[in-house]
């Protein structure tokens, strides 16, 4: 059955698509020009003859990528740590957002909780006191200091807490009756239908512990230890210097790879995984969050 789509109805889609795909190129076009700088030769990139397609084709930039011994370490612990933090993350932040999402009827001391909750995202401790910590608990160059600092995201927690109070209270109030207890109404009933809303905190917090370099550039005492991000954030500030270190032939290795080559090939090979991982998590961002729990 086809509906009567009036002008002004017409027109703001075509404004509405309009807008919607140029935002979307450019987010993508950077990514397309860092992609062909990485194929490129040097000359052509020199050149600035290099937009949306490579020039001179090559695969010197990834080549040398996987041949740097410390590539691939580095990236197995980002691995480590964005399955462990978000693991982390999530459980804590299901922990505080569940009694949270209450009314001061049911959980009386909410209001003190949320002024202290919402006072540290206003007033940080600091550096150099959370450095002192985390020497103190000997967690310096070990997986859980990239980790247990910001084990638990408060900004991500109101997201979760606010998910959960725009819940129908029906549903829980149907497992009460029926007997469950705390732990089951969580993990049984609000949980199952809190996934498009874990889907959407937990990738921020893997986008988070993805991207972080900083971390790893004061906790990790070793590089030998640093996370892909810290690793290449040194890399981009001596990629010269490594390209002349390298165990080939100088002077044919710079006839196909540059400085840019080399760092739009490291910075590439850095935010593919995400990439890969948002198609997979995106399906639950349009899902309606209690979709289909109450019915009548």
């Amino acid at each position: 059955m086809n509906m009567y789509k009036s002008p002004s109805r017409m027109a703001f889609n075509i404004v509405n698509y309009t807008i919607l795909v140029s935002t979307g190129l450019i987010c993508l076009i950077p990514f397309i020009n860092l992609l062909a700088i990485s194929f490129s030769n040097s000359g052509a990139v020199a050149a600035g003859q290099v937009v949306f397609w490579p020039v001179g084709f090559t695969t010197s930039a990834y080549e040398f990528a996987f041949t740097n011994n410390r590539f691939f370490p580095a990236l197995w612990v980002s691995v480590q740590r964005v399955l462990l933090g978000t693991g982390v993350n999530l459980l804590l932040m299901i922990m505080a957002a569940y009694p949270l999402s209450k009314n001061k009827h049911q959980f009386k001391a909410r209001n003190v909780f949320m002024v202290y909750f919402v006072a540290t995202m206003i007033i940080s401790g600091g550096l150099i006191p959370t450095f002192i910590l985390v020497t103190r608990l000997k967690l310096l160059n070990s997986i859980w200091a990239l980790i247990l600092p910001e084990a638990l995201p408060i900004w991500t927690m109101v997201i979760l807490m606010n998910f959960m109070r725009q819940m129908p209270q029906d549903i829980e109030e149907a497992a009460i009756v029926d007997g469950a207890g705390v732990w089951r109404r969580l993990f049984t009933v609000m949980l199952p239908l809190l996934k498009p809303a874990l889907a959407t905190v937990a990738l921020f917090c893997a986008v988070w512990h993805w991207n972080d370099w900083f971390s790893g550039l004061i906790y990790m005492q070793s590089p030998t230890k640093y996370p892909l991000q810290t690793y290449l954030q040194g890399l981009l500030l001596k990629m010269e210097e490594l390209i002349r270190m390298a165990g080939i032939d100088y002077i044919k290795l710079l006839s196909m790879l540059s400085v840019r080559t080399g760092r739009a090939a490291q910075l590439f090979l850095g935010a593919l995984p995400m990439m890969i991982l948002y198609p997979f998590l995106q399906k639950y961002f349009t899902k309606g969050l209690v979709m289909g729990s109450v019915k009548g």
